[in-house]
């Protein structure tokens, strides 16, 4: 069973999540027409696979360090950094340490790109 997503207005806590990381996993927090909200629970030297999404997307580091790998580099995030990576780029994400990402979604009739995210990998 799917956890339920937040609403407008609701408070939605992205706090540190400390001794408590590695027992928590990846989350769907909000989703709307427009925008998704991904809480992303990666354990330490775990590669997520390249991919895309259609428009811009930002990459927040809540705790731990990851790196944004693409084609023109590597993006070292530590904790309370942030990337806002253009539509289009693939990238994949290294966890250094066990982390916590806040990823948002730019997204167009309730998805991550055109026709269904044609393209896109789901993270």
């Amino acid at each position: 069973m799917a956890l339920p997503h937040a609403r407008l207005l609701d408070v939605i806590s992205v706090a540190p999540l400390g001794d408590q990381l590695t027992d928590n996993v990846s989350t769907s927090l909000i989703k709307t027409g427009r925008v998704q909200l991904l809480h992303l629970v990666l354990p330490a030297h775990r590669d997520m696979p390249e991919h895309h999404v259609d428009d811009e997307c930002i990459v927040h580091c809540l705790e731990g360090q990851v790196e944004i790998t693409m084609a023109g580099g590597v993006r070292r995030l530590d904790a309370g950094e942030l990337v806002v990576l253009p539509g289009r780029q693939r990238h994949g994400v290294r966890a250094r340490k066990d982390s916590a990402v806040l990823l948002t979604l730019l997204l167009r009739d309730g998805d991550a790109g055109d026709q269904g995210g044609a393209g896109n990998t789901r993270l």
